[in-house]
């Protein structure tokens, strides 16, 4: 039986290495030593990927991208080589959460098993490392890791907390205290980003989202809750993902479920969608959305399974609707010992000015980079 099972998994490999040659213009397939929850751009031709599991030492890892992947001419001059290690450093922590301050050296991260920070510094030449500069503890109670979103301007800082009355923003460097939350509302928070410098989007674990800001009191300015035929059910788990230009936020909910609003009026909702992904979502600290940047109404959603799926929402409404995805990626599902279960995609990013390109991390440690091809060739 078990010989049965490994030779009809080796076909659909087969399978799907020969449909590779008609669903994308391009695919890199690759091994990292452990699984990564991260994947955050430095420029526009490296990222940094960092280790998740407790209870040892995790890499942090600064890897430039295959020169194919990062030229806008004639990518048939450009060799075929894997992903190059610039620089790595180590965690004494896993590594939830991770984000470059742009136009700085500074990292900051987050994980379990409390809501304290790390600031780290990229190497600035070949032989250097990763190096932590800073850890800073904040202390919740009963709070679990901290979620972050950084700022460059005026000055890098960090907006951080794990729940919705615990939010600080403080200066990187300094650990300057610029702004409390100062709220009694205890909701456990799943995402957050600073939307200008002095405001910043709060989205609840339960699906509530807020939009902040520190020049007022009270701070918090505005909210949206579920509409009422749409609230949490069975204790679902949501996250949330801003379109380009902040016009519109999604809400993605780990029963699979998308809900677009409108920044000018959150009290309007602009679609909603139930998407075809398995239920509910494993792990809810592996959902994500996030859209296109370079590719109107597209957003791509995992964390469901072993798949990354890409939506048009451009022909979305308020009524509910039960749209096909514009593409889905697979990979990640092929490759695995019959006796193991499909891993679980851990994250993706899409590519800065690559329109249909997108990078993914399973739980196995395979990394994808691919661009898939344009359907009718749109």
């Amino acid at each position: 039986m078990a010989a049965q099972e490994q030779e009809t998994e080796e076909r659909r490999w087969d399978w799907w290495m020969v449909e590779t040659l008609r669903l994308y213009n391009d695919l890199h397939v690759f091994e990292l030593q452990e699984p990564t929850r991260v994947i955050e751009w430095i420029h526009d031709r490296s990222i940094c990927v960092a280790g998740c599991k407790p209870g040892k030492k995790n890499e942090i890892l600064e890897l430039s991208l295959p020169q194919k992947l990062c030229t806008k001419g004639n990518k048939a001059l450009c060799p075929e080589r894997d992903f190059t290690v610039e620089h790595g450093g180590f965690s004494q922590r896993p590594i939830y959460d991770l984000k470059h301050v742009a136009g700085t050296s500074l990292l900051v991260s987050s994980g379990p098993p409390d809501t304290s920070l790390q600031v780290w510094r990229l190497a600035t030449d070949e032989s250097g490392a990763i190096a932590l500069v800073s850890t800073f503890q904040h202390e919740t109670t009963g709070g679990q890791w901290s979620k972050i979103s950084v700022a460059c301007s005026p000055t890098p800082r960090v907006l951080h907390g794990s729940m919705v009355s615990s939010l600080t923003i403080q200066e990187i460097e300094s650990q300057k205290v610029l702004f409390t939350a100062g709220a009694d509302d205890r909701e456990p928070i799943s995402e957050l980003e600073f939307l200008e410098p002095c405001t910043f989007s709060i989205c609840s674990v339960n699906g509530r989202l807020w939009l902040a800001d520190t020049r007022q009191r009270p701070s918090l300015i505005g909210r949206s809750d579920l509409p009422a035929s749409r609230g949490s059910v069975g204790g679902c788990h949501w996250t949330m993902g801003w379109a380009p230009g902040r016009s519109k936020a999604a809400r993605l909910s780990s029963d699979g479920r998308v809900l677009v609003t409108d920044l000018r009026d959150l009290s309007k909702v602009l679609s909603l969608a139930e998407l075809g992904t398995p239920t509910p979502a494993p792990h809810s600290d592996c959902l994500t959305l996030n859209w296109a940047p370079c590719l109107q109404d597209h957003l791509a959603v995992s964390g469901f399974d072993g798949t990354v799926q890409v939506y048009d929402t451009g022909s979305w409404s308020a009524e509910p609707s039960r749209p096909e995805p514009t593409f889905a990626h697979q990979g990640h599902s092929f490759g695995a010992e019959p006796e193991q279960e499909i891993p679980l995609v851990t994250r993706h990013a899409w590519h800065p000015w690559r329109p249909r390109a997108l990078l993914s991390a399973a739980g196995d440690g395979s990394f994808h980079v691919w661009d898939w091809v344009a359907r009718d060739g749109a």
